[in-house]
């Protein structure tokens, strides 16, 4: 079906394409191929990186910081924090755990960005 006129920023590469979109799904002002690609995926089934953090029993630190291990389709995101909420971890916890696997059905794995030892 035919889509509302719309404008987006490239964010595949520092050039920061202005990229136009038509209502006739005609994809003006990218610099690349990457860039067209780019603005498909944001009309179809927009993804996100997804940084946050869970409950971690440490002396030092009530948190651990995670990461999602690529993107996540964005209307899950909130489910996926919710998911986090969730967690409450015992250290030892070493960079790059699985802190939970396939989260949401998505295949998409939530790893540690760091270690906690104590």
């Amino acid at each position: 079906g035919t889509i509302m006129e719309k404008d987006f920023i490239c964010i595949v590469c520092p050039r920061g394409c202005r990229i136009h979109v038509d209502n006739d799904s005609n994809i003006t002002g990218n610099s690349c191929i990457r860039g067209e690609q780019y603005v498909r995926n944001e009309l179809t089934c927009p993804k996100r990186m997804l940084t946050s953090t869970v409950r971690i029993n440490s002396t030092k630190y009530s948190r651990l910081p995670v990461i999602s291990s690529e993107e996540l389709p964005k209307d899950l995101i909130e489910n996926v924090v919710k998911e986090l909420d969730k967690v409450s971890l015992t250290v030892p916890v070493h960079l790059h755990d699985i802190i939970i696997e396939n989260v949401l059905g998505t295949g998409v794995n939530i790893i540690a960005t760091r270690s906690i030892e104590e």
